[in-house]
């Protein structure tokens, strides 16, 4: 099948007809985004700014994911796979690490012929907007392309134009700040190399970074529980190593153990912790409210209040597993029409308030939750849940199903949105797309 010679379906003006969609991100939303385009005969282009597919997956690889095989692959993506001859994993009820996600099933979908060709390679998005047209233009905007320009090989700034705009980009690369305000705190960028990004390979390529040292991990989800069980590990193979786990708030709920998790691996992941805690191997801070970061000798010194007093805390190195949140720069000239508190859809953020939902209680939805003004636009993915935490890969799959319909014009497809999702108490992921609690 050669998608370069196919004309999309879906009814657009003649030149718009002419055009592929852009999906940004080749990670596993992006790439289910493109699977479900191939099966439908529409054009479409890729722009990964990694070196290779599901290349924010392959930084936390060894992490283990929460969901099992049977949770993590996208219909569409089988369908192809297995028509190429692809053997799906033997036991599809394991949760695999990162790494096997990608080596087993995300690697191998980049690579079909269906897809392959029509990913860019080392593309990162600067922008989005339509062409010839800021975002205050109005007359004739729904018939004119998108423009996506890009910063691409050997450092040129490239643009193409596109009929459709599906951002899978994620959140992975930016991280919410240490700062109980939302912003950096005071002092931040002097110690920046003593800060390290969520879900280090803390027994494996990094584990010289942490031996011996005394790690503080600030962050209350899963991906915080995740580093801490692996430090503790450090503690008894590395004389000197020490632990302290930090919280802005009175618990870590999200970290509790759930008798009603179908998620195994993630119920279990907050008993570890709660018992790592209790036996004094991993000491835990509560209610701190980071205001300011400082160099103290080699290490960093982080000041702020704790229950109404004026506290400081000094650690060798400190890890931010503080959750992350979408990068809406490179989209200031489209036209969004998002929540003003979790940053995700409209419509889409009542949905997944993580005051009121886990990932199992998230109303399956498509693209009419997803829509914003700048029609053909479309977050999907953990980028589409702003700021939220409860996203499940399964959700984003279903996202592209159906805004893939919707722009062929099936609207009867679009609309039959169905997702069966496990039960689950609580949820978070403090990553973006396949996270460990996807």
């Amino acid at each position: 099948m050669t998608l370069l010679d196919l004309t999309p379906r879906a009814a657009t003006g003649s030149r718009l007809a002419t055009l592929p969609v852009v999906i940004i991100g080749a990670g596993p939303i992006g790439l289910a985004a493109a699977a479900n385009l191939a099966e439908r005969g529409i054009r479409f282009v890729v722009l990964e700014a990694g070196g290779e597919a599901a290349s924010a997956v392959r930084l936390w690889g060894h992490t283990r994911l929460f969901s099992p095989w049977r949770h993590l692959i996208d219909p569409a993506s089988r369908r192809l796979l297995e028509d190429a001859g692809w053997t799906a994993p033997i036991d599809e009820g394991r949760a695999p690490t990162g790494r096997e996600l990608v080596d087993e099933y995300l690697a191998p979908l980049a690579e079909l012929d269906d897809i392959r060709p029509h990913i860019r390679y080392g593309a990162r998005v600067l922008a989005v907007a339509r062409e010839g047209m800021d975002r205050t233009r109005t007359a004739g905007r729904d018939a004119t392309p998108f423009l996506v320009r890009m910063l691409a090989g050997e450092g040129q700034v490239e643009e193409l134009t596109g009929r459709a705009v599906i951002d899978a980009s994620g959140t992975y690369r930016t991280p919410n700040p240490l700062g109980s305000s939302g912003l950096d705190p005071v002092g931040a960028t002097d110690v920046e190399d003593l800060v390290v990004h969520a879900l280090p390979d803390v027994l494996g390529a990094d584990r010289a970074r942490f031996a011996g040292r005394h790690t503080t991990v600030v962050g209350a989800g899963h991906s915080a529980a995740n580093t801490l069980i692996a430090l503790a590990e450090l503690v008894e193979t590395e004389p000197g190593t020490r632990v302290t786990w930090l919280i802005r708030n009175a618990s870590a709920v999200r970290v509790s153990s759930s008798a009603d998790d179908e998620l195994a691996d993630r119920a279990r992941l907050g008993s570890r912790v709660d018992r790592l805690v209790a036996d004094g191997v991993v000491d835990k801070i509560d209610s701190f409210e980071i205001s300011t970061l400082r160099g103290n000798g080699d290490g960093v010194r982080l000041a702020g209040t704790r229950r109404g007093q004026t506290v400081t805390h000094d650690a060798d190195i400190v890890v931010s597993a503080t959750g992350f949140r979408p990068d809406l720069g490179m989209l200031r000239e489209v036209r969004l029409q998002l929540d003003d508190i979790v940053e995700a859809p409209v419509r889409l953020a009542p949905l997944i308030d993580p005051n009121l939902h886990s990932c199992g209680t998230v109303t399956p939805h498509g693209f009419d939750e997803l829509r914003h003004p700048e029609s053909g636009f479309f977050l999907v993915g953990m980028k589409s849940y702003g700021r939220a935490p409860t996203f499940l890969l399964a959700t984003g799959y279903e996202q592209v199903r159906s805004v893939v319909a919707w722009l062929d014009g099936d609207m009867r497809a679009a609309t039959e949105v169905q997702l069966t999702l496990p039960a689950t108490g609580v949820c978070s992921t403090g990553l973006g797309e396949g996270s460990c609690c996807s």
